[in-house]
């Protein structure tokens, strides 16, 4: 809610008096336009106390100058005789007496609303707010219906010894005061700048393609979030160039109707009634619009595929490979089955064992020459493998010819 003064530091015209009407800020986004004496020169982050008749509040001085004209202008604020005048800057008592009420208001929301509870009142207590001199409080309060609080005002100033003022104020109000993050990561709009508070409806979030969930469309404060109407001129203008969401299009399989729109791809997705399942059909405005108007003069088209324009998917940069998400889910289990593949089978079986010795009992024909039945010399790394599996046979079976040269 604060404004930045761009005309700090600009001299007036000549003969020009500055304007003597300045921005004071109270609790949370409360603001008011009070009235400085012409002897007194203010600045703003000065402490001010403000003459209410009865009583005095105290608050900080945010805007100074000729742009407080324009925000009266924006709050519909007359610059009349009613407008409430600075008494006096403040002083270090002023300031103590000051922080001490607002010490006051945590504890008095907690016991107030204790009291609404027995009570049995159907109000929600949102805030309370001291004033500078800690003679009055203001309680602001949500509720849906009107509220006879007489008994309820009673009993709060006779338990807090202050005069009571009960404001009824809205969901929005309630957020705006309180203040929190929006979904977005930032401060909420009501909190940090939005002064005003227009109606938001749900044809702002049809007109931008939205899905209709309450639940994504609300804000903090129960109502269609603010920022839907932001943009929503831009959307309006936009869906200007696109066909009527009821347009259908004749095909020989049965009407193709609006799925949805891309404003900004300018694409058209139709979607084929007489085929269950199938998916939409994308395509450029211009020819949505041809075959649209070639349906209403009762021709029928002959296929939407060939209409059809692919959605482009990006490309990986090579520079970095593939990056998180987008690696296969069973990456893992090929590995494994790689690992499964090579890995050897088992030896010692019964079967293994009679086909190694049947392969070396077989008579060794040219051992001594060192050539095979073939006649053919045996290459170095056959003769290792051969007598690997010797070895083997031997170790499993007890059984086992000698290696060639050996002596029995």
């Amino acid at each position: 809610m604060s404004v930045f003064d761009w005309l700090e530091g600009v001299p007036l015209p000549s003969g020009a008096a500055p304007y003597d009407v300045v921005e004071v800020r109270f609790k949370n986004n409360r603001k008011g336009y009070v009235r400085r004496p012409q002897s007194m020169t203010v600045h703003v982050g000065d402490v001010v106390v403000m003459d209410l008749q009865p009583g005095h509040d105290v608050g900080v001085v945010s805007l100074t100058g000729e742009l407080v004209k324009s925000q009266l202008k924006l709050r519909k604020i007359k610059d009349d005789h009613e407008l409430k005048r600075i008494d006096r800057k403040a002083t270090n008592d002023d300031i103590a007496l000051w922080h001490k009420a607002r010490q006051r208001e945590d504890e008095t929301v907690r016991e107030a609303r204790q009291i609404i509870r027995r009570l049995g009142i159907s109000m929600k207590l949102s805030d309370v707010e001291y004033q500078g001199d800690n003679g009055r409080a203001t309680f602001y309060y949500i509720a849906e219906q009107r509220v006879d609080f007489r008994d309820l005002v009673r009993e709060l100033a006779s338990t807090f010894d202050v005069r009571i003022d009960m404001r009824q104020i809205g969901a929005r109000q309630e957020a705006a005061r309180i203040g929190g993050i929006g979904v977005c990561g930032r401060e909420l709009c009501c909190t940090s700048w939005l002064k005003d508070f227009r109606s938001v409806s749900t044809g702002a979030a049809r007109y931008q393609q939205l899905s209709l969930n309450p639940g994504k469309l609300a804000g903090q404060c129960g109502k269609l979030k603010c920022c839907l109407n932001f943009e929503l001129d831009q959307y309006v203008d936009a869906v200007k160039d696109f066909p009527s969401p009821n347009a259908k299009i004749r095909t020989p399989k049965g009407k193709a109707v609006v799925f949805k729109m891309d404003i900004f791809q300018r694409l058209v997705y139709f979607l084929q009634l007489g085929e269950p399942g199938s998916s939409p059909i994308a395509m450029n405005v211009e020819d949505a619009k041809e075959l649209i108007a070639a349906s209403e003069k009762g021709e029928v088209v002959g296929s939407l595929a060939s209409y059809e324009i692919e959605e482009e998917v990006d490309e990986v940069d090579s520079t970095f490979g593939n990056v998180v998400g987008q690696e296969s889910l069973t990456r893992f289990d090929e590995a494994k089955r790689k690992q499964r593949r090579n890995k050897r089978k088992p030896r010692g079986k019964s079967g293994d064992q009679s086909s190694g010795q049947g392969k070396e009992n077989k008579p060794a024909g040219n051992a001594q020459s060192g050539k095979d039945s073939a006649g053919k010399k045996p290459s170095r790394n056959r003769n290792r493998n051969r007598n690997r599996n010797r070895s083997r046979g031997q170790g499993a079976g007890g059984e086992g010819q000698p290696s060639n040269g050996a002596s029995s």
